[in-house]
């Protein structure tokens, strides 16, 4: 359903409760008795999970399955596919100059991308209470996978040009991909960054906000959003170039301190995050994550332009009672806030 997603957010921002905005869609293995393997690989499937979680989650949003493999195997990337774990990519396509100048970008549908946009477009049809969000990996972390994740750091410094050659690539497609998202119908993306948080703030400002600068000048506007992601513990010094990107709203993981984060983004900009995906939500208990929760809503609810979230992409086996739990928590917050104010 096409909305005005700047007046969505502006209407997040500015509502005295707001809903939580968790990245919630593996987690949906467990209602339907699939396997991480039988959803990745059909479209249906996909759709009927983020319709379940949809159904069963006072979320703001719906999001579609982050897999950071997803892209990377467009270009030639081996991956490594479990049954109860999100995929991941196993050695690199791209080790010397020449390579990255030979690497074709492919097109968009290829590998199992045609089968994500066709879960998109049957779960527009069946989700039209809320937005519905696409994930899809940032071009940085792109490159660190077609170039090996410990490489590229070492690249950044040695082989600058190689890195750009294929950050330019990535970028190509990337916003391609986010076009067909867009051209479905999705409401925006959610783009993922986290290989951006190991590098320093000198060289993030180079190899990684431009790039994702050109995917949002691309196809954000009223009617899409895009949402910026990164999850690793330097997010705080590279906050000036994270900001630089221009993205509609940003998403923060549970490695900084949100209270931080919060206090170097203008108040008149979302900021989520960042309930700890693996230590609460897959390995805590209903008591634990109410109580992580409500503390990061009473360190952090004040701030009006502050949305709850897990940290990142909750795992496909997370629990049930922990995922109901923190939601839970979060009207328990507003609504005791409610209270106080009545």
């Amino acid at each position: 359903m096409k909305r005005n997603m700047k007046q969505w957010l502006d209407a997040l921002r500015d509502s005295p409760v707001k809903k939580a905005m968790p990245v919630l869609s593996f987690p949906a293995v467990q209602l339907m008795g699939i396997s991480v393997r039988e959803l990745i690989s059909d479209s249906d499937a996909q759709a009927r999970g983020m319709q379940l979680v949809a159904e069963r989650t006072d979320a703001a949003a719906a999001v579609s399955l982050m897999d950071l493999s997803l892209e990377a195997e467009c270009f030639g990337s081996q991956i490594r596919v479990s049954d109860d774990e999100v995929p991941t990519v196993t050695g690199a396509v791209v080790t010397d100059e020449d390579e990255a100048q030979a690497l074709a970008v492919p097109a968009v549908g290829a590998g199992r991308t045609g089968i994500y946009l066709d879960a998109m477009k049957k779960a527009l049809e069946l989700i039209q209470d809320r937005p519905v969000f696409a994930g899809v990996i940032g071009p940085f972390s792109l490159a660190a996978r077609l170039l090996d994740v410990t490489e590229i750091m070492v690249d950044c410094y040695d082989e600058p040009d190689m890195v750009h050659t294929v950050m330019e690539k990535a970028t190509q497609f990337l916003i391609a991909y986010c076009k067909a998202y867009k051209d479905l119908g999705a409401n925006g993306v959610v783009i993922a960054e986290p290989v951006t948080g190991l590098l320093s703030p000198a060289l993030a400002e180079e190899f990684s906000a431009p790039y994702v600068k050109r995917v949002v000048d691309a196809v954000q506007d009223d009617s899409f959003l895009v949402v910026y992601h990164n999850c690793g513990n330097a997010v705080l010094s590279m906050m000036d170039s994270i900001l630089s990107t221009g993205a509609g709203a940003y998403h923060f993981g549970n490695a900084i301190d949100m209270a931080d984060a919060l206090a170097l983004v203008p108040a008149d900009t979302v900021v989520m995050g960042n309930i700890d995906p693996a230590g609460e939500f897959r390995n805590g208990t209903p008591e634990s994550i109410r109580k992580a929760t409500l503390d990061l809503l009473e360190r952090c609810g004040g701030h009006p332009n502050f949305v709850i979230s897990s940290g990142c992409d909750i795992p496909p086996l997370s629990k049930w009672e922990n995922i109901d739990a923190f939601f839970a928590a979060v009207a328990e917050h507003y609504k005791h806030k409610g209270a106080e104010s009545a």
